[in-house]
């Protein structure tokens, strides 16, 4: 995989009607996978060394980002599953990577502003349910 621009990672909501709104105006995205463990190491296990049980731990993901907002249809879109405390559709998109697709619910969504600057937001997401992943 070469070199790739971090602009051409895309956050997606869910329209609502089988198609995508990108979450305009991100300066920033994140997106970070993790898969928890279980411990099963007891007495008996070979040189005093942990041992995992294999596919046994949860499985999460997490993406965010940072920006302005310059679109109304991502804005509203956002602003009403924050304030339903809904989980939303999302599609996480990189290039030679591949995209990362299902339910997310926002833990967070920061606004914040400086008198001689514009109005900047903050957002973070966690899964929800399973999802999906198809790679390019």
């Amino acid at each position: 995989m070469s070199a790739q621009r971090g602009r051409d990672m895309l956050i997606r909501v869910a329209d609502g009607v089988g198609g995508w709104s990108t979450l305009a105006g991100l300066k920033t995205r994140r997106l970070a996978l993790g898969n928890g463990t279980v411990d099963i190491t007891d007495s008996d296990s070979a040189g005093r060394w942990r041992h995992l049980l294999s596919d046994a731990g949860v499985r999460q993901a997490s993406i965010s980002g940072q920006g302005i907002f310059r679109d109304a249809q991502s804005d509203a879109l956002v602003r009403e599953a924050f304030f339903n405390g809904a989980a939303m559709e999302l599609q996480f998109a990189m290039p030679d990577f591949g995209a990362l697709e299902g339910a997310f619910q926002i833990t967070s969504l920061e606004y914040s502003g400086n008198h001689d600057g514009e109005v900047t937001f903050e957002i973070a997401f966690e899964s929800a349910a399973a999802l999906t992943f198809e790679a390019t």
